[in-house]
C-alpha cells in the first residue's frame, strides 16, 4: 500500500480540486497599488460565499489563503492516487442546499460547477458485531422496520419521534421568523422538549429507548459533531436518526470541493481577486482602525472598507495589540474550547464497504457509522483530559464512501472509502507523538471497521492518505486543535451563549473588522450561512442590502 508525501499532498492538493479551469489569479499577485473594498483573510466556504455576495454588489475583492487551495473544510483532492476524489474534511452538504444561497439559487452557482446534489438512500447504516443491524431510510416503514427486528418498542417510538420532531422543528422554525402576532404556532410540548435538550444524550436515548442499538445507534450519529453525547445540553443527539431520516446527508455531486471551486470562480468573474499561499500574520491598524492585513511573505494589502476573518478567533486575537480587543473580549476567547479531535483516514479501494446483512446478503452506503460502548460516552473527556488513545477499546467510526452513489468520484470500478473519528489532540506526550503513532492508530482503526465488513481485506486497497489531528490543524489553522466544526457543537458555545456577546452581528470589537466563519453564529459544518448573515451585516453597514444585491442583474458570465 503506497502512501502520499506530504510533499505530494500539497502538490496535488493545490491542482486536482481545480482541475475543471485553473482560477486565473492563482497565477499572478495584486499589483502594487490595487484597490481593493474588502480584503478576506482566509478563504473557507463562509468567506468565499461572503466575498461573492460583496463582489455582486461591485465592490472589489481580495480573498487571501494561507494554503496552497482554497475552501477550508471543504476541499476535495486526489491525495491518495489520481482519479480518487477524497473530500478532506467535510461531505455532507444538507445544511447548505436549504441555504437560502442555493435554496433561492440567489448566486446561480450551478454555472460555476456547483448545485448537483445526490440524496443517498439508505441514508446510514449502523451494524454491530452480533450481526444486527439499523439502517436509516428516507421511508419511515422501511426504517422502522429495520428497528423492529430486534424491539417492537423501539420502533414505536422512533415512529413516535419523528412525528414529534417534525412538529416541534415546524413550530420553532415559525416562531424563530419573529412575528408579532400570534399567527406564529404553539410548540407542541414546549417544556418537554426544553428538557430533553437540556439533558445529555446518553440520560436521553436510556429514557427513551429500551435495546442498547437504538441507544448506541443514535450516540454515534449524534457524535458526529464531535461533543460526547455524555455531556449535560446534548440531548438532541438522542433524535440522531430521526433528523436522518428527515433530512437526509446531501452531497455534491464531484465533491465537497465543488462548492469552493465554483465560489472562486464567481468571486473572478466578478472582478476579485483570490491569491493562495499567503498566510496572513498581522492585522494593520492605523487610527484605532483595521486597515488591512499583512502576510508571512512581507506583503500587505489594504482594504478602503474593512477586512473580513475567517482566521480562528483564538489565533485572531494575536493578530493585533491586546488593548485593541478589551479586555471582556479577551476573556471570552480564554474561555472559548475546541471539541474534541478529529482524525480523518482515506483510501483509494477496488470495493466499497459490504456490510452483511441479518436478512442475509450485504449492503454498501455512502455512510456507515460503526457505535462504541454505551459508556464509551461517559469515559471520552476522561480519556481526553489525560491524553489518552486506548485502541483496545476503539472509538466509534463515520465511515464515508460516497463513490457508492457518486461514481464521479473514483474511478470505474473503484471507491474512496474516508473514516472519521475523534480522539485527543493534547496526547499526555505532547500532539507532536502524533506523528509517531498515526500509521499504528490508522491501521488499528482499519481493522476495527474490518469486523463488520470483512470484504475489506488488505489486496482491495490500491492507496491511503492519513491526517491525524495535528495533520487537521496544521492543513488548516483554523481547525484549531483538530477541531473542525471551530468549537460551534459544544452547548455552552451555541448561538447566544458564544463566549463574546455581539458576535452574532459579525462585527468585532476593531473598528473596520468583521469576523465569519465557524467562529460565528450559528457555528461550523457547511451551511453557509455565518458567510450569508456576514454579507447581509456588511452590506447593511454600507448602505446597501443583501435583497438589493440579489435582485441585481448580473452582467458577468462564466
Amino acid at each position: 500500500m503506497s502512501e502520499i508525501t506530504r510533499r505530494g499532498f500539497v502538490k496535488g492538493a493545490a491542482l486536482a480540486p481545480l482541475a475543471l479551469r485553473p482560477f486565473r489569479s492563482m497565477a499572478q499577485q495584486a499589483a502594487p497599488g490595487d484597490r481593493f473594498d474588502f480584503v478576506f483573510a482566509g478563504a473557507g466556504h463562509n468567506s468565499l460565499i461572503c466575498a461573492a455576495y460583496l463582489a455582486k454588489g461591485g465592490y472589489k475583492v481580495l480573498v487571501l489563503e494561507g494554503r496552497p487551495t482554497i475552501g477550508g473544510g471543504t476541499k476535495t483532492a486526489e491525495v491518495c492516487m489520481p482519479g480518487f476524489k477524497e473530500d478532506l474534511c467535510s461531505s455532507v452538504h444538507s445544511g447548505i442546499s436549504n441555504n437560502p444561497l442555493i435554496r433561492n439559487n440567489e448566486l446561480n452557482l450551478r454555472d460555476y460547477g456547483y448545485g448537483e446534489y445526490i440524496d443517498p438512500d439508505p441514508v446510514m447504516h449502523i451494524p454491530f458485531l452480533d450481526g444486527a443491524s439499523i439502517t436509516v431510510w428516507r421511508d419511515l416503514d422501511r426504517t422502522c422496520e429495520t428497528i423492529a427486528r430486534f424491539s417492537k418498542k423501539d420502533a414505536e417510538t422512533f415512529r413516535r419521534m419523528v412525528a414529534e420532531f417534525k412538529a416541534y422543528t415546524a413550530a420553532t422554525s415559525a416562531n424563530r421568523g419573529g412575528s408579532a402576532d400570534s399567527a406564529a404556532p404553539k410548540i407542541p410540548k414546549a417544556g418537554v422538549w426544553q428538557r430533553r435538550m437540556a439533558m445529555s444524550g446518553y440520560d436521553l436515548v436510556c429514557e427513551l429507548y429500551e435495546s442498547d442499538y437504538m441507544r448506541r445507534a443514535n450516540l454515534v450519529c449524534g457524535h458526529f459533531g464531535s461533543v460526547p453525547g455524555g455531556d449535560p445540553g446534548t440531548g438532541g443527539q438522542a433524535f440522531a436518526l430521526v433528523v436522518q431520516h428527515l433530512s437526509g446527508r446531501v452531497i455534491p455531486k464531484g465533491g465537497s470541493g465543488t462548492l469552493s471551486v465554483a465560489l472562486g470562480r464567481f468571486i473572478e468573474d466578478h472582478d476579485g481577486v483570490v491569491l493562495t499561499n499567503k498566510p496572513v500574520t498581522q492585522l494593520m491598524i492605523e487610527n484605532n482602525k483595521c486597515v488591512g492585513v499583512s502576510c508571512t511573505d512581507g506583503s500587505t494589502y489594504r482594504a478602503e472598507k474593512s477586512v473580513v476573518s475567517t482566521i480562528h478567533i483564538k489565533n485572531l486575537v494575536n493578530m493585533a495589540p491586546r488593548e485593541m480587543w478589551g479586555e471582556d473580549f479577551l476573556e471570552g476567547v480564554e474561555l472559548y474550547q475546541p471539541e474534541h479531535a478529529m482524525l480523518s483516514l482515506h483510501y483509494a479501494t477496488t470495493e466499497p464497504p459490504k456490510y452483511p446483512l441479518p436478512t442475509g446478503g450485504t449492503i454498501s452506503t455512502c455512510e456507515a457509522a460503526i457505535a462504541p460502548p454505551l459508556d464509551y460516552y461517559l469515559e471520552m473527556n476522561y480519556l481526553e483530559a489525560r491524553g489518552e488513545v486506548n485502541l483496545d477499546k476503539p472509538p466509534g467510526l463515520q465511515i464515508v464512501s460516497p463513490s457508492v452513489a457518486d461514481p464521479s468520484r473514483a474511478p470505474a470500478g473503484c471507491h474512496t472509502v474516508k473514516i472519521e473519528s475523534n480522539l485527543p489532540y493534547a496526547l499526555k506526550e505532547g500532539a507532536k507523538h502524533w506523528d509517531n503513532i498515526k500509521d499504528q492508530v490508522a491501521d488499528a482503526l482499519l481493522n476495527h471497521l474490518r469486523r463488520f465488513a470483512p470484504n475489506l481485506t488488505p489486496d482491495k486497497f490500491l492507496g491511503k492518505f492519513i491526517e491525524s489531528p495535528l495533520d487537521i490543524e496544521r492543513m488548516n489553522p483554523s481547525m484549531w486543535r483538530g477541531s473542525t466544526h471551530g468549537g460551534a457543537m459544544i452547548p455552552s458555545q451555541i448561538g447566544p451563549m458564544r463566549p463574546v456577546p455581539g458576535w452574532a452581528n459579525y462585527r468585532m470589537p476593531i473598528a473596520g473588522l468583521y469576523q465569519t466563519g465557524a467562529c460565528t453564529v450559528p457555528g461550523g459544518a457547511v451551511t453557509g450561512m455565518p458567510g450569508r448573515n456576514a454579507a447581509t451585516v456588511i452590506l447593511k453597514d454600507f448602505g446597501t442590502s443583501l435583497e438589493e444585491v440579489v435582485a441585481k442583474k448580473s452582467t458577468k458570465s462564466s
